[in-house]
């Protein structure tokens, strides 16, 4: 199964609460911090919801 890596590039501080909680979910608490997840449809979807907060890269 592919990976994604998720990179946490701009604050949740000033957004609305769901996305703040989204973050908290994905595992992203700092800036610039880092986390794989498997590529999954739940996944895609969170990632959606905050893509103007992170950077996404597909790990092989």
């Amino acid at each position: 199964m592919a990976k994604l890596r998720v990179t946490l590039i701009k604050s949740g501080i000033g957004y609305a609460q769901d996305q703040k909680k989204t973050l908290r979910a994905l595992g992203l608490n700092r800036l610039n911090k880092s986390v794989l997840h498997n590529d999954s449809s739940s996944v895609r979807g969170m990632l959606n919801k905050v893509r103007h907060l992170i950077r996404v890269e597909e790990e092989n």
